[in-house]
């Protein structure tokens, strides 16, 4: 596993699937976004290594769009502008990235043996948080009679 950080492109799949979009017709680029991300929430018993981090960098993009999420691109990231992405993308990518993290995960098995892997986690976690966050719990009212 090519991988220097634990950031979405911090590792040579996630670059170079940043290259293909930058080389891919404007027009062409939500739809290999989508389709990245169906691929990790599609049927199979695994999700494999390269398919979650390509899952990873985008939802990474889907998040970059969202009027809380962070931008996405760090020096491997694409080059090129994005359309705006659909809304639909939104709930898609937070399917992906809890696959990623599931037991079902290649990926998140690797992390698991690594020193960094909590700050890997939470940047998934962060990016998860923006598209669905947590509901915060509720304070308990009390009223005096």
């Amino acid at each position: 596993m090519g991988t220097w950080d634990v950031g979405p492109f911090d590792n040579d799949t996630a670059a170079d699937f940043a290259g293909d979009l930058d080389e891919a017709a404007l027009e062409e680029r939500e739809a290999m976004i989508q389709g990245v991300l169906k691929r990790a929430v599609g049927p199979g018993d695994l999700l494999g290594i390269y398919d979650g981090e390509r899952a990873v960098a985008a939802a990474a993009l889907v998040v970059a769009q969202h009027p809380d999420g962070d931008p996405a691109c760090s020096s491997y990231g694409p080059s090129e502008p994005l359309t705006e992405l659909s809304a639909d993308l939104r709930m898609l990518a937070v399917d992906a990235l809890d696959q990623v993290v599931s037991n079902w995960s290649e990926l998140a098995g690797l992390w698991a043996e690594a020193a960094n892997w909590s700050k890997w986690r939470q940047g998934i976690t962060r990016l998860r948080n923006v598209l669905d966050p947590p509901i915060p719990p509720q304070e308990e009212v009390l009223f005096e009679i």
